[in-house]
């Protein structure tokens, strides 16, 4: 063998050499490089558990906080119902009292208006009981009717009280 061979074939030795540490080197920071991916997974991992955690935490709060709105609506709504068929209710009975002649309804005269041209005297009659202010009844048709428009207003009191309460309720 040739000195020149005994170099060449040194050479390819070195070179063989090289190329396995640096096979070797590679290998070593792909093992390195692996642990810390891992590491930072399994950090990541434990981030979104946290992050779903307080998601659902918030969500549950949040569907309490619902449930407890619809329950307190749920009892405004059936105070609402309640007060409005007291409402009808008395509505009922005064018009079945107004339809018997059980009450009348009557308003009190201004005797001492001129103008309404209405000639009631001032004076007591002697089959009058009431000493008071002068009053003149209405017809039963009239009175029915009045009747009516107070309870629409009634009614439309109770729905408005309803609906502020709601308004309310949904904004706390």
């Amino acid at each position: 063998m040739t000195p020149v061979q005994k170099l060449a074939g040194l050479a390819v030795l070195m070179l063989a050499l090289m190329a396995g540490a640096a096979g070797v080197t590679w290998q070593v920071q792909d093992w390195r490089m692996g642990k810390r991916l891992a590491d930072q997974a399994g950090l990541h991992q434990d981030d979104l558990a946290r992050i779903s955690t307080a998601a659902a935490a918030q969500a549950r709060a949040e569907q309490d906080k619902r449930l407890a709105t619809e329950q307190q609506l749920a009892i405004q709504d059936q105070q609402h119902i309640r007060e409005l068929s007291d409402a009808q209710r008395t509505q009922a009975a005064l018009r079945d009292r107004l339809a018997t002649a059980d009450v009348r309804l009557s308003v009190l005269i201004d005797a001492t208006d001129t103008a309404s041209g209405c000639d009631v005297s001032t004076s007591a009659s002697a089959a009058s009981v009431v000493h008071a202010t002068r009053r003149a009844q209405l017809d039963p048709a009239h009175a029915q009717r009045i009747l009516g428009i107070t309870g629409d207003g009634d009614r439309g009191l109770i729905a408005l009280r309803a609906c502020q309460a709601y308004v309310r309720t949904i904004t706390q």
